[in-house]
């Protein structure tokens, strides 16, 4: 079978999709089931279907054999390189972080394959307000009414998908109507981001270039946006690695896994940039999968 090459891959062109191969420290469960996404869904074989931008495929891992079905070699090179993050050595952030301690080492035994998603921001951002004193099946959910009430239709292996709703749209809705999606009291603030950042009331080109506390100031402008919304929404959507979303619960599991007594958010904070440095959000994702799956902080 004839392939082509692209910083490093080889990918093969078959019958509506693509086969990349070699791709190490990669697991689909946990990347997918993480805590960082809200539109991809397991099926009964292992793999996942999702909808990307205006893309709904099905990715299948064999091995270290990556199947996306519906996808193109130049689909691999226009979103899927680096919605991945395929050009990371995840290995040597392993190594590292590995070294810092017996926590982190279990930690990432146990989730090894996470990857960190480059999401699009403007889902990101929305989805994470969504997030707010929410539980992710709620917050799945209501992400699907939105993007089916408000985005697209896409057909993929005879089914109909919808895109994410864009800027303009969520823009243009009454907060009554967004509230059918069941967003509850967070529709006020979708409704006034979208128009906050429809109308140019901030600059997000300046997420790429200011620091990590000039970034999290930056969102922290938009209705419904704190300093945890924001720095999930900076690291999911690869602005910044450098961030150490803490919530209640992660808030916990610090002080159970590191502190062995109660911290504050600002103690916590600083830690994980001396400690982890630039692979704070690394760190922070490995961390909160191993804590997760084993209900640790949850007394």
């Amino acid at each position: 079978m004839e392939y082509k090459e692209y910083k490093g891959y080889r990918i093969f062109e078959k019958e509506n999709g693509i086969i990349i191969e070699n791709v190490k420290d990669f697991n689909l469960v946990h990347t997918f089931e993480c805590g960082q996404c809200f539109r991809w869904t397991r099926e009964s074989n292992g793999s996942f279907t999702g909808v990307v931008r205006d893309k709904a495929v099905n990715v299948l891992l064999e091995g270290e054999n990556l199947i996306i079905e519906n996808a193109t070699f130049n689909d691999f090179i226009d979103l899927w390189y680096d919605y991945f993050d395929l050009g990371r050595d995840y290995s040597e952030i392993k190594r590292v972080l590995s070294r810092k301690d017996e926590i982190m080492r279990k930690a990432i035994d146990f989730g090894y394959g996470i990857r960190i998603l480059r999401q699009d921001f403007w889902e990101t951002l929305i989805s994470f307000i969504i997030s707010a004193n929410n539980r992710i099946p709620m917050i799945k959910k209501t992400v699907e009414q939105m993007s089916r009430k408000f985005g697209k239709e896409i057909e993929f292996n005879g089914k109909t998908y919808y895109t994410f709703p864009s800027v303009e749209k969520l823009a243009e809705e009454c907060i009554e109507s967004l509230q059918v999606c069941g967003g509850g009291f967070r529709c006020k603030y979708i409704s006034e981001t979208a128009k906050m950042v429809r109308n140019g009331e901030i600059d997000l080109s300046l997420l790429y270039v200011l620091d990590r506390n000039g970034a999290r100031k930056t969102l922290e402008k938009l209705p419904g946006v704190g300093p945890k919304v924001a720095d999930c929404t900076l690291l999911y959507s690869g602005i910044k690695y450098d961030v150490f979303p803490t919530d209640v619960w992660v808030k916990r599991v610090m002080e159970e896994l590191y502190f062995h007594r109660t911290a504050s958010l600002t103690e916590i904070q600083k830690f994980a940039s001396d400690y982890f440095s630039e692979l704070a959000g690394f760190a922070q994702q490995y961390l909160f999968y191993y804590a997760r799956e084993n209900r640790i902080g949850t007394n």
